[in-house]
């Protein structure tokens, strides 16, 4: 893998695009084997750990009823290379009532050799529980 597709950046993107376009089966690998994901704002806080555990959340991507696209999308490279700061909306549409939706997020990510190794995702998992209630 060149430095440039391994990048923190070039790997979070590559998270955008498997969320937006479903492809749950690719989304757990961009993680280490050990990775944790937390995600601080959620009900209860309970962090993802391992690969496997990643596998598990995400194999319920494709059946959610929503289309969502990444936008406002602004990426802060920190004195650490590994470690970005991602701000960005999901803004998307539940395919069941049509109901329109925003959700800010903010991804601090660690990629080391190409995988997130750790990641705390502080999304408005509020907003998305309104939109699909």
């Amino acid at each position: 893998m060149s430095e440039s597709s391994s990048s923190p950046r070039a790997v979070f993107q590559r998270l955008l695009d498997g969320v937006t376009e479903k492809r749950a089966d690719e989304l757990p690998l961009l993680y280490a084997e050990d990775a944790v994901v937390v995600h601080p704002f959620a009900e209860p806080v309970s962090p993802l750990n391992g690969r496997a555990a990643l596998r598990e959340h995400f194999a319920q991507v494709p059946d959610l009823p929503i289309e969502i696209r990444a936008r406002n999308v602004v990426v802060h490279e920190t004195a650490d290379p590994e470690v970005i700061v991602a701000e960005f909306e999901y803004a998307g549409r539940v395919t069941t009532t049509g109901r329109a939706f925003t959700v800010p997020n903010i991804f601090v990510m660690r990629v080391r050799d190409g995988l997130i190794v750790e990641s705390r995702d502080y999304a408005h998992h509020a907003a998305f529980a309104a939109a699909l209630a």
